[in-house]
């Protein structure tokens, strides 16, 4: 039996450290503030809102709503995202992706102000992550995945790793994080050669291939440590579900995180950690 590396646990670390620091920036009369801009009713988007809300509302974090119309006029989503950007009140922004197809995504996220970035998806935080330094900050599903290794004690040092996705948004810079842990990662994609093979030989292993319980057995072997970033509804059972096969996976390895329960909640405590952050930069 595998030993289960839960959320919650880190999420409730992050958030008394976040209170405090909040408290302490309130005391010099700066309250961090979240801006949330959203495009159109997506039940993804609706849904990480909430968290994201309710993560902010208990550490004394104050949000920003701001909703646009799907079919909203480029001009007028671009002025909306240059106020947010100049607004000395509001340190962190939140833009929801991907936006309608008539916006330009790319061109906002190039427009987002790096210091706001606290979701890690401009050039200016991405290079934060690949140079180790304080620029920007980094995607919140990749640091989250580091906080559970971190908060269960896991030692990275001289350790083989295996990141299963090379996005932008998690595989990437997941394996550059754990490289500055002193890891050797490896970077499996759907071109990699007998991915399996070189899964078992890892040590740690982060999966975040984007699909529904594509990792079953034949990619594990005893004594490892696996972070499950997936998040899937399976129609079939009517659960959600991740990447990995949990129920092949939890008798062979040593630890897992579980999905529901694992990384979500600490994303999250991630991202309002990032707006905190901010705003102690900003304080001094």
């Amino acid at each position: 039996m595998a030993e289960l590396y839960k959320g919650k646990p880190v999420a409730d670390a992050l958030k008394e450290k976040m209170a405090a620091d909040v408290a302490a920036l309130k005391e010099k009369g700066i309250t961090p503030t979240l801006a949330i801009l959203r495009v159109g009713e997506r039940d993804d988007d609706l849904s990480y809102e909430r968290g994201a809300m309710k993560t902010c509302d208990s550490v004394g974090v104050a949000v920003k709503n701001v909703v646009l119309p799907a079919d909203v006029a480029s001009d007028s989503f671009f002025e909306t995202l240059d106020g947010l950007n100049n607004d000395p009140e509001v340190h962190g922004i939140l833009m929801f992706r991907p936006l309608p197809k008539h916006l330009d995504g790319e061109k906002a996220r190039k427009m987002l102000n790096p210091d706001k970035d606290v979701d890690g998806c401009t050039d200016y935080s991405l290079a934060g992550v690949f140079t180790n330094t304080d620029l920007g900050f980094p995607p919140c599903t990749a640091q989250a995945a580091m906080e559970i290794l971190d908060f269960y004690g896991v030692e990275c040092k001289g350790k083989r790793a295996a990141v299963i996705g090379r996005s932008l948004v998690v595989g990437r810079p997941a394996a550059m994080m754990l490289m500055h842990k002193n890891a050797t990662p490896t970077i499996c994609h759907t071109r990699t050669v007998d991915t399996p093979s070189v899964v078992r030989e890892a040590d740690i292993v982060i999966v975040c291939a984007g699909q529904m319980q594509a990792v079953g057995k034949e990619y594990f072997r005893e004594g490892q440590i696996v972070i499950d970033v997936g998040i899937h509804y399976n129609e079939e059972t009517q659960k959600l579900c991740g990447d990995v096969r949990f129920d092949e996976a939890e008798p062979i390895v040593a630890a897992i995180s579980p999905v529901p329960g694992g990384v979500g909640s600490v994303t999250t405590c991630v991202l309002v950690s990032h707006v905190v952050e901010a705003a102690k930069r900003i304080a001094g």
